[in-house]
């Protein structure tokens, strides 16, 4: 009896202090009792384990056939024998009678253990799960925790998430210890538990680092219409208003470049031109290939494809290094642009070596180098 007792204040304190649904612990206690009572017989026996909420025992049956003849003597009974127990019991009724399971009691409580631990480390996935699921994009800040084969193991609070080497900022350090902000690329529910995939890398970075520092991006005054990145290096960001009175340039740059500083010192010195969008993509093309001044403009529409002419003292700067201000220029417009010095406009190699297409997936560029000191002017743009 005492361990009767012992094992109903054992119920509803897992209740109580776990949140645990009630017949989710009897049910698996139930099922301890069935197993270990299986198990001692074989599984020769029609069993069922069922929980007296009076008395606070786990009371087990044994059910047999009703049988003309019997041929199996652990789960049928004749007729005969039935009758005198039940004298209204005809062929094909169970009769059920109840038996000893005091010695599956410690068994049924040191399972029940296990299974209702199980049950409690499943609930508080699942609430991580629901808690994370809506928040994609989401900028969130934890603390590095381990390494794993290159990736970061970031601590949440209540959650872990990862972040792979391939989503780390190139040439960012990181030890235990350490606070890292990233952005929620994806969240996915696996047998171990709810993955939060982290990124520092992705485009979304940049994006809602911007929202967060600038209140008209939140209001809906000014919008993002595209950002493209080299990682550590050098972004654009094409910005459009929704409202005549406000420069979405100017918006994102704030006060003396104060907005625009920040995200910069957030993606450790990562430069950033802000371009304002415009529906001409001549026009916006021009305005992508800044701090470069462009001449001209030729634009076959149906290709998507545009000659541009610089002066030739700015050519390597329309260009950039490793043609990084072009290459980012025609991810940003979705454009072929082609570039050409005013003087060298039959060059042939030279063209070939400023042709760059825009189709290219963001996430398959490799980082840059920095640029060289005579890009240095594309701050200007973005501050």
């Amino acid at each position: 009896m005492d361990t009767n007792v012992s094992l109903k204040q054992a119920i509803e304190q897992i209740v109580k202090e776990k949140g645990i649904d009630r017949q989710v612990v009897i049910e698996a206690m139930e099922q301890a009792v069935l197993s270990a009572a299986n198990k001692k017989y074989r599984n020769t026996r029609i069993l069922e384990a069922h929980y007296n909420h009076d008395t606070g025992e786990v009371e087990l049956f044994e059910y047999v056939r009703v049988v003309e003849e019997v041929q199996d003597s652990y789960t049928e009974i004749s007729v005969e024998e039935a009758r005198e127990m039940d004298p209204e019991c005809e062929i094909g009724d169970e009769l059920g009678e109840k038996i000893d399971s005091s010695d599956f009691g410690r068994i049924a409580a040191q399972t029940a253990k296990q299974v209702i631990i199980q049950k409690v480390r499943e609930a508080e996935r699942e609430t991580v799960f629901n808690e994370y699921k809506d928040r994609q994009w989401e900028i969130v800040t934890g603390q590095v925790r381990r390494f794993e084969r290159g990736d970061l193991l970031i601590d949440l609070g209540r959650a872990e998430a990862i972040l792979p080497s391939k989503e780390q900022m190139p040439r960012e350090v990181y030890r235990p210890g350490d606070r890292v902000r990233a952005v929620i690329t994806d969240i996915g529910m696996t047998p171990k538990g709810p993955q939060i995939v982290l990124s520092r890398t992705h485009p979304q970075m940049l994006a809602k680092l911007f929202e967060a520092e600038v209140p008209e991006i939140g209001e809906g005054l000014v919008e993002i219409v595209n950002v493209v990145r080299d990682p550590g290096s050098r972004a654009k960001i094409a910005v459009a208003s929704h409202d005549r009175d406000i420069d979405p340039v100017g918006a994102c740059v704030g006060m003396r470049g104060s907005r625009v500083q920040n995200v910069v010192s957030e993606l450790r010195g990562e430069k950033i031109d802000i371009i304002p969008w415009s529906a001409d993509m001549a026009r916006f093309v021009c305005n992508a290939l800044s701090p470069a001044q462009v001449v001209k403009v030729f634009m076959d529409e149906e290709q998507r494809t545009l000659e541009v002419i610089v002066p030739d003292d700015q050519l390597s700067l329309a260009i950039g290094k490793r043609g990084q201000n072009v290459s980012l220029a025609a991810r940003l417009t979705g454009c072929r642009i082609d570039i050409k010095g005013e003087g060298k406009e039959e060059d042939n190699d030279l063209e070939a070596f400023a042709s760059f297409d825009g189709t290219a997936r963001d996430e398959e560029q490799e980082p840059a180098e920095p640029d060289a000191p005579v890009e240095e002017a594309g701050e200007e743009t973005g501050a």
